[in-house]
């Protein structure tokens, strides 16, 4: 079955930097579209980034455009999420995503499947 996992959260002073990653597995990971959400404590989920099947097509919320970068690598059936300069504001559970469309749907209702996800933590 379909499985994503995903690693690279903790805690970080604002300013920091991480790298998340997802791996996947149970699907022809070149066929779905990959993204990233969020869920802070008491808030919705909500889009980050997504990156098109083939890599060359990427798209953010404007809240962290500038300050993250979305790839995958195909060989390696993973996807990643590069967030610099990051802010308090940034804390919370960081969810991986995949879906059989061209990009990820911004309606976390529209996802094709989830992982468990990561916390991020940063701290002022």
């Amino acid at each position: 079955q379909v499985r994503l996992v995903e690693s690279g959260g903790g805690l970080v002073q604002a300013g920091g930097s991480l790298r998340l990653s997802c791996a996947a597995s149970g699907y022809t990971f070149s066929r779905y579209a990959m993204g990233w959400f969020r869920q802070a404590p008491g808030k919705e989920r909500e889009f980050v980034a997504t990156i098109s099947k083939s890599g060359g097509i990427t798209d953010y919320a404007n809240s962290v455009k500038g300050r993250c970068t979305i790839s995958r690598d195909n060989a390696k059936n993973t996807v990643y999420l590069q967030m610099n300069s990051l802010k308090p504001e940034d804390t919370a559970i960081y969810y991986c995503a995949a879906d059989i469309g061209v990009m990820i749907p911004r309606i976390p209702g529209h996802v094709d499947y989830w992982g468990q996800g990561t916390q991020v933590t940063v701290s002022s």
